[in-house]
């Protein structure tokens, strides 16, 4: 028997045969899903929540995300994405697509009767294989070649919502790049999580800027508090500056207006006695986490302190990373020298709303993007366009290699695969070979998304390819095959080696499960989306 399911007691299974197709079937769904947002010419997808608030976009990761998956294999492929996406920040619609079509070869294997630990070591090999490739066709860019960056960045920007403006958005994204880049002794470092990005609804995307230092998306607690402090003592409080209320339950009795007076001067002096440790630090900067009592603003305010409140704790660890200050947990902690430091910290405003800003930071190297559009769907999509911008430069001024796109890079691979399969013996060669075949459903996919023929358009590329010419892809604007490096379509060699190490794994893991047992919680069904399994044995 091939394949059988059963309920056995309080557990549901689903197993050998059954369990693969089930599997497999929800891997190719996720990835069918994506597909159609590959490319230049992908769609969007509108995703609507429970509170009906809308996303639109095409970024493969983001979809994922925000889709309501509940099968456990389907699961498999979304972490495939958000790999990529924390990795690279790029390619997350190709790593899922390449993932589901891995599935949709070895599904084929399979119902030949090829085992699927045979599919999965040749997968594997097929997936070394591919990356020893890769590394023979890939170009040198270096961190001063600011003409190949930029071509790097607009290559990313292509296809998305902010794409007629990728010139502009890419200058400015390898401005913010370079302004944190790390120079080690192992070589390049870049955090792009030194960039922060704010969002600002009103005004043109051509208004977006490049501050070179950190922005926070809060303003002073008090309008006659210092605009600006030049020579800035930054101190970080976790704790709230307010007059400590009593955590259990208690009744005090007044029974005069003297023992009133009295309550109120010592809440009023606890606070004072707060402000004045903060100013004999030497503090005139203040961002405090919680809230900040008005006896105490007006104390800071007499003290010519500039000060902030409900400053989220992601904001406060980057201005301690950016200022070299200490996070305050009691206002007793308090010490001159582990006051953070800053040139300037001013309020601006920016079309109707007041940000802080913090120029020349003592510590790491800080930037901060400054992004406008006419509408919140668009300062969004804008967002996650130039954030995948971000880590595209980052990652090739890392690795200081890169490849072409335009699905150059794929068909190339599946015509030396190929070759290389036909070296091997035994089944292990059928499994590279479908792997091969797998790799052609980037470039396939890019021509139906683009309304072209993907038979005629896989085999010119095909015979571009046979003929040496390695850098033969697809224009999905003209519909012809030409050469990528000189259309300007590039991208890092890490985005093809992320999406198919993971695609590889994930499959591999989907493969090999061949017994699908849940646990009955509540009424003894198996995991959402799986068929029930049937109760005769």
């Amino acid at each position: 028997m091939a394949g059988q399911s059963y309920a056995s007691g309080n557990r549901n299974r689903a197993r050998a045969r059954d369990a693969q197709s089930i599997n497999i079937l929800a891997g190719k769904a996720v990835a069918k899903a994506v597909r159609t947002t590959l490319g230049p010419k992908g769609m969007d997808k509108m995703l609507v929540d429970g509170l009906g608030d809308i996303v639109i976009t095409n970024d493969g990761a983001t979809i994922l995300k925000e889709m309501d998956i509940e099968h456990p294999a389907a699961k498999m492929v979304v972490e495939v994405s958000k790999a990529q996406d924390d990795e690279v920040g790029d390619g997350t619609t190709t790593a899922a697509v390449l993932t589901g079509e891995l599935l949709t070869k070895a599904e084929e294997l399979i119902e030949k009767g090829v085992h699927p630990t045979i599919i999965s070591g040749g997968y594997r090999h097929a997936a070394e294989k591919a990356v020893d490739i890769l590394k023979t066709i890939t170009i040198d860019v270096s961190p001063d070649d600011r003409e190949t960056l930029s071509k790097l960045a607009k290559t990313a920007l292509t296809g998305k919502a902010a794409g007629e403006y990728k010139d502009f958005l890419a200058d400015i994204a390898i401005d913010a790049v370079l302004s944190v880049v790390e120079e080690t002794d192992e070589g390049i470092k870049v955090d792009v999580d030194d960039i922060t990005i704010e969002k600002r609804d009103g005004g043109s995307i051509l208004e977006s800027e490049l501050v070179k230092g950190l922005v926070i998306d809060k303003e002073r607690v008090r309008p006659n508090m210092p605009r600006k402090i030049e020579n800035a003592k930054v101190l970080l409080a976790s704790f709230a500056i307010e007059f400590q209320k009593i955590e259990k339950s208690a009744e005090i009795k007044i029974t005069s207006p003297d023992q009133m007076n009295l309550f109120v001067e010592q809440e009023e002096k606890m606070v004072k006695e707060m402000v004045d440790k903060i100013i004999a630090s030497g503090a005139n900067v203040v961002f405090c986490q919680k809230g900040i009592d008005d006896l105490a603003q007006y104390y800071l305010e007499k003290a010519g302190v500039y000060a902030c409140r409900r400053i989220t704790k992601s904001d406060l660890k980057k201005l301690a990373r950016a200022t070299g200050a200490t996070l305050f947990q009691d206002v007793t902690d308090i010490r001159p020298e582990d006051l953070g430091e800053a040139e300037v910290v001013e309020e601006r405003e920016l079309h109707g709303s007041k940000m802080t800003f913090l120029l020349g930071c003592k510590e790491a190297k800080t930037a901060s993007l400054i992004l406008h559009g006419g509408t919140t769907h668009i300062v969004d999509s804008l967002k996650r366009a130039l954030n995948d911008a971000l880590c595209v430069i980052g990652v090739a001024l890392e690795d200081k290699k890169i490849v072409v796109g335009g699905g150059s890079t794929e068909i190339e691979l599946a015509l030396r695969l190929r070759e290389y399969a036909a070296t091997l013996k035994g089944r292990e060669q059928l499994a590279v070979a479908k792997f091969a075949e797998a790799l052609e459903i980037i470039p396939q996919t890019l021509a139906e998304n683009a309304g072209l023929d993907p038979i005629d358009k896989l085999i010119d590329l095909r015979a571009q390819h046979e003929e040496g010419n390695k850098n033969m892809g697809l224009d999905v604007y003209t519909g012809k095959v030409v050469d990528m490096y000189e259309n300007d379509i590039l991208e890092p060699l890490r985005i093809k080696t992320q999406a198919i190490n993971a695609a590889t794994e994930a499959t591999v893991m989907i493969l090999r499960i061949d017994d699908v047992v849940a646990a009955s919680g509540k009424g003894g069904a198996m995991p959402p989306g799986m068929p029930q399994p049937d109760m005769d044995m």
